[in-house]
């Protein structure tokens, strides 16, 4: 019988080996620019190779490994992120979308609180429900309708869009990771909070301040920037503590919106701030009135969808939990050393919310059968060169991790780093996102890389595992999925070199300082 062996070739060759597949995707997507698609499939042939050759783990358990990852992909990453874009694409369809984006131009003339308001508040509110690009496209393209040069309109909607990121797409980056890694899904969610919290409450801050240039600029919307940061971090602290990952960000990010058109009502700029040579004489004053009811008839997606989730919520509503739980079914894949069965739930799981907030939402909506069935073709085609890609990247992951290979590289990590490591930690995460493109498929690639140093270094496996997602925040200002987004959003194809390098800049001071907080935290948690 075959017994996994972490390093078959001694430390530093057997890290090297397991590296491959790694360092293919690093060539491959950072260095000559693949398709991710194509690079995660061949990284997939690439580890199975290594494993059996190098760990000489038996094929049919490569394959068996590399399987189980690719049904946990399908349900429930791909299920989540499907239902996420469907909720998305329904509201344009019914033109619930222009509705709610009509609104968020109208609160304010002020160029700070708009950024604050649809950057911050609305692209977190688009990337906790829904994200693949659409947090940077669409309030990209608000900010641009309002005169805002495209390039600067990118700068921030990269910038802002970092926090929501590590619980976008209704909390899968946390969920996907918390199975990856086997640890805590509640404990896991809650340092993730605590490591972004101090983010949440500065970055409002840190937009104004990159988009005018000045500190003094800060004046009159000091109270707008505050109120957005605490508004958005102390609903997220206590979902994140009490309910799950879930409803982290959609909730945050809700309230960040509502706390700054409330606070930009009662207690507007005395001066309002323009960019400078702005023609203000020629400047459309954006007017545009809706309903309550009419805003809550374009809500109603993601109205159902909060109703579900806190409905399901074992914490509130055990015997409800319960019995949907209940509704599952349970297999064995893989049969090796370290296998579980798999178990998946059919109904309480936030791909089957999403999808029914979706559909009584669209029927609220007036959305037609017809509707429904092309915007699931719609969706569909969006989404099939992710679903490969994800589907290969988790499998990847799951033969790395079964046969060893994991752990070769973990306990390498740990000689060289010693209890340094937790300051590389959330720049291991970054490397992820950077690379992929998505949070989740950093998590999949080092989840688990992260817990096992954690463990060879003596510290928390779980406060460095939530690292990896909060570092991957910092990587998707620079990804360059991301990038292109942005810059096919604002028609600035061939201006991706120059967002890099201004985002480039930020990322790095983000994930530094993130770093010296997580190893900070680390150290007294180890001390008490």
């Amino acid at each position: 019988m075959w017994h996994v062996v972490a390093h078959p070739y001694g430390i530093g060759l057997s890290a090297l080996l397991a590296f491959i597949p790694l360092g293919w995707l690093f060539l491959s997507l950072g260095v000559w620019r693949w398709p991710a698609h194509k690079s995660c499939f061949i990284a997939l042939l690439v580890a199975l190779a290594v494993a059996i050759l190098g760990w000489k783990m038996p094929p049919v358990l490569a394959l068996e490994g590399a399987a189980n990852g690719a049904v946990m992909a399908i349900w429930p990453i791909m299920w989540v992120i499907f239902a996420a874009i469907f909720t998305y694409n329904i509201t344009l369809k019914t033109g619930a979308m222009e509705k709610i984006k009509g609104f968020m131009a109208s609160i304010s003339n002020d160029r700070r609180v708009q950024v604050l308001l649809i950057a911050w508040g609305f692209g977190g509110f688009l990337e906790a429900a829904a994200g693949f690009g659409t947090a940077v496209a669409i309030p990209t393209a608000i900010l641009i309708s309002l005169d805002f040069d495209p390039f600067f309109a990118s700068v921030l909607c990269l910038l802002a869009n970092t926090v929501p990121v590590a619980f976008g797409a209704v909390g899968i980056p946390v969920i996907t990771l918390a199975k990856i890694a086997d640890v805590n899904l509640m404990r896991l969610t809650l340092d993730a909070v605590i490591q972004l919290t101090p983010f949440v409450l500065v970055l409002p801050l840190a937009l104004i301040w990159v988009m005018t240039r000045s500190l003094s600029q800060l004046k009159g919307v000091i109270g707008t920037a505050i109120v957005a940061g605490l508004s958005f971090a102390i609903p997220q602290l206590l979902i994140g503590a009490f309910m799950g990952p879930e409803l982290v960000a959609v909730a945050g990010s809700l309230c960040s919106m509502i706390g700054v058109a409330i606070w930009a009502k009662i207690s507007p700029p005395v001066k309002e701030w323009h960019f400078p040579g702005e023609n203000l004489a020629a400047k459309k004053t954006v007017e545009y009135h809706t309903s309550t009811g009419e805003q809550l008839v374009a809500w109603a997606p993601y109205i159902f969808l909060g109703v579900f989730i806190i409905g399901s919520n074992h914490a509130i509503f055990p015997a409800l939990a319960n019995v949907l739980g209940a509704i599952k079914s349970s297999f064995r894949i893989y049969n090796g050393p370290g296998g579980t069965p798999m178990v998946l739930p059919w109904i309480l799981t936030p791909g089957t919310l999403i999808m029914l907030g979706a559909v009584l939402g669209g029927l609220v909506q007036g959305a037609s059968l017809s509707d429904f069935t092309t915007t699931v073709a719609k969706t569909a085609g969006q989404l099939q060169k992710t679903t490969l890609t994800v589907v290969t990247i988790v499998a990847m992951a799951l033969v790395m991790m079964y046969s060893g290979m994991v752990s070769a590289i973990a306990v390498a990590l740990a000689m060289a780093t010693g209890g340094f490591y937790p300051v590389i930690a959330p720049i291991i995460g970054a490397m992820g996102t950077f690379l992929t493109g998505s949070d989740t498929s950093s998590n999949v690639l080092f989840g688990a890389l992260q817990k096992q140093t954690a463990i060879q270094i003596g510290a928390d496996p779980t406060w460095i595992t939530a690292a990896n997602t909060a570092g991957a925040t910092a990587g998707k200002m620079i990804s360059p999925q991301s990038i292109a987004v942005a810059c096919s959003a604002t028609g600035q194809t061939g201006a991706e070199g120059n967002i890099f390098r201004t985002m480039i800049v930020y990322c790095i001071g983000y994930t530094l300082i993130l770093g010296l907080w997580v190893y900070f935290v680390n150290a007294t948690r180890l001390f008490l």
